[in-house]
């Protein structure tokens, strides 16, 4: 017996450790569906307006203008009126585009070869070399070259149609660093509507190594044949301040995380959001490239946003939103339709809105609706009698009834009557001094039955009162009991 127990224990051990794998990489359905409709696709461009004055021969104004792309990436709307976070690198050109403007002018009004890069360069000419240094420095007063420098930003909502234009943003905070995070705000704020879809920021990144994420962003400009991607990933140990951030590892070491998730940087998913597998929130922005992937948590993006003053902060659209979900990922798919038609009412693109309330009208009333079920197991349950509602009923009825009649009983006094009382026969009155007289009280406030006061021949030895016949003493002059006075 000892054996055998011995063995089942051993197997549960086994059974319980080979599960515990799978359990921890369990990856929820729809963790990113709170966050992917916020997604945008971010492509930066300095524009370059140059002049240049050329004294070589005859005096000549050559003007040229550059559009010099320098990013391209993910950004993550993090409020309604279209507040983004991303990148210093999406938003800032750490290269010097003066320079390639002017290399670029040079080479094509001289004829000569200078490499259209972001280097200065020398010329054997003498007299063109000095003009070439001098256009270098166009804020110099001997310049050559009058340059102007603009950044345009462009970012691409998450929609169906795809927004071919997309809608100007600009940097109003960077961190110093190209993988610092940045804030992003609209040129042209919207008026009226409900705005965007936001993505809400978690409160912290987790700590456990291992923890289970997803990253969500774009491989190219939004369109039909370009969908948000989705990846996921496992956090790794470390991430102190000055490491660079947070690398990724997986804990089964099948796959090579931190290259895998380089390569997706470099392909366009740089500042993606990094998805909690907790409660589907931002815990951080993918950073790095190549074959080194990390993140940078989420307290970062939250201080660049405290320093550029900025709230992140939910909508209309994303109250909705959630509401829905809740109803989808439980399974009712009846009630979760018109939440899904309700965002779209208000934001008509919703790329994961459209495709959820796709889902829901295919599968509402099916065998998979928990909605339709606890209607289909209501209606098949047995009835049940009603004769005992009827019966108590009319139990409760009788009782109220017959405690209002004992109530009424109660309330209702009983005053006893009594026949009345003859008056005491006596001998005709005459002028006498031996009539008996009858003397009469007022009656009382109180109503009570009294018996009739006879009263004979007042003693001589006596006084009365003569108007209530009440006894006086020798010495009273008025009545002690109706007040009346005494005749002397």
């Amino acid at each position: 017996m000892a054996r055998f127990r011995a063995l089942a224990g051993g197997i549960a051990v086994a059974v319980v450790l080979i599960a515990l794998p799978a359990s921890a990489h369990e990856h929820p359905s729809g963790i990113t569906d709170l966050v992917s409709p916020a997604v945008v696709r971010l492509e930066a461009v300095s524009h370059v307006e140059i002049t240049l004055l050329d004294h070589v021969g005859e005096l000549k104004h050559v003007e040229r203008s550059y559009d010099i792309p320098f990013a391209a990436g993910t950004g993550t709307v993090i409020s309604p009126d279209g507040t983004i976070v991303a990148l210093r690198r999406l938003a800032v050109n750490p290269d010097d585009v003066a320079v390639y403007a002017a290399n670029k002018i040079f080479a094509e009004h001289h004829k000569v070869k200078i490499p259209a890069d972001h280097k200065k360069h020398r010329l054997d000419d003498d007299i063109l070399d000095r003009h070439l240094q001098q256009c270098y420095t166009p804020e110099s007063d001997t310049a050559t070259c009058i340059i102007d420098v603009t950044t345009e930003i462009t970012a691409f909502p998450n929609v169906s149609p795809a927004s071919p234009d997309g809608f100007k943003v600009k940097c109003i905070k960077a961190g110093p660093e190209p993988d610092s995070p940045a804030v992003l705000v609209p040129v042209t704020p919207s008026a009226g509507g409900v705005g965007m879809p936001t993505a809400p920021l978690a409160d912290k990144v987790p700590d456990q190594p291992g923890a289970p994420t997803n990253v969500a962003g774009f491989l190219g400009r939004p369109g039909p044949k370009v969908t948000h991607t989705v990846e996921i990933a496992h956090l790794g140990k470390g991430g102190a301040a000055g490491d660079g951030g947070r690398p990724f590892a997986d804990p089964d070491n099948k796959v090579d995380e931190p290259v895998k998730l380089g390569g997706l940087a470099d392909k366009g998913m740089v500042g993606a959001p990094v998805i909690g597998d907790k409660d589907g929130h931002v815990i951080g922005l993918l950073v790095g490239g190549g074959k080194e992937g990390r993140m940078i948590g989420v307290r970062e993006v939250t201080g660049i946003l405290a320093e550029a003053k900025v709230v992140p902060r939910r909508g209309a659209i994303d109250t909705a939103f959630e509401a829905a979900l809740t109803r989808y990922h439980t399974q009712y798919y009846t009630e979760a339709a018109p939440g899904f038609q309700r965002v779209l009412e208000l934001y008509p693109g919703n790329v994961v809105a459209a495709e959820l309330l796709k889902t829901s009208l295919a599968k509402r009333g099916g065998p998979e609706d928990q909605g339709t079920r606890r209607t289909t197991a209501r209606q098949m349950e047995p009835s049940s009698p009603l004769w005992p509602l009827i019966l108590a009923a009319a139990i409760l009825f009788a009782a109220a009834g017959g405690g209002a009649y004992l109530l009424w009983r109660r309330r209702t006094p009983e005053i006893p009557t009594e026949p009345p009382q003859p008056l005491a026969a006596g001998p005709p009155l005459d002028q006498g001094s031996d009539q008996t007289v009858v003397v009469r009280r007022s009656q009382p406030f109180h109503v009570v039955p009294q018996q009739q006061q006879v009263m004979t021949a007042p003693d001589p030895a006596f006084k009365y009162c003569t108007s209530c016949g009440m006894r006086l003493g020798p010495a009273h002059r008025f009545c002690g009991y109706c007040g009346h006075p005494i005749e002397t």
